[in-house]
């Protein structure tokens, strides 16, 4: 067996190409994949506000990033601030956080299958999206997502171009998958 082709070609690059445009149908199909992901006990946490390069929305997202990062996510097509609802009618919902996981992940592969590209950003203010955009308290914004084009990485600056040209690695299975005990590989030859 071999990993499926959207899994392998899954990665997270900072050069997109800075004329390309993501369309709002586009964008509704990412969301659509969002949408249809596993949640727990069907709770859908996973929330999403979108900015198209050149409108408000997406320089707000970006002035609430980290500055390391507007070095390259203004060339992105499209930003998104994806948050996690922590309470619904019921009450507070569990597992949020691996809700909003499953969602962006499935946005992700989705947009591989559309041949665009994805950045996860873990460097932003929270407080500042809350703020700005007016979430309620119940809705934790969580990462900010570029989406785009594959663009040059020749734009970027020396560090972030050795990084987004050195091979992709993962740790094997033999340090993450485990079995009998805790640190006994799961798959001995991985």
């Amino acid at each position: 067996m071999e990993l499926n082709d959207l899994i392998a070609r899954r990665w997270s690059p900072r050069a997109f190409d800075e004329t390309a445009e993501v369309s709002p149908d586009t964008v509704r199909v990412l969301l659509e994949a969002a949408r249809w992901a596993a949640s727990h006990g069907n709770t859908q946490p996973a929330r999403f506000l979108v900015g198209y390069r050149g409108d408000d929305t997406f320089e707000r997202i970006f002035a609430a990033l980290r500055p390391g990062n507007r070095t390259w996510a203004g060339r992105a097509s499209v930003l998104l601030v994806a948050a996690a609802a922590e309470v619904d009618e019921r009450g507070p919902m569990p597992n949020t956080e691996f809700g909003l996981g499953l969602a962006v992940q499935n946005l992700v592969l989705q947009a591989v299958e559309l041949d665009l590209v994805t950045h996860q950003i873990g460097g932003f203010s929270p407080d500042a999206v809350r703020e700005s955009f007016g979430f309620p308290d119940h809705v934790r914004p969580v990462v900010v997502i570029a989406v785009g084009v594959l663009g040059d990485a020749s734009q970027l600056p020396d560090d972030l171009r050795r990084r987004e040209q050195r091979a992709r690695v993962r740790k094997p299975l033999g340090e993450t998958a485990f079995a009998g005990r805790w640190g006994e590989p799961a798959f001995p030859d991985a």
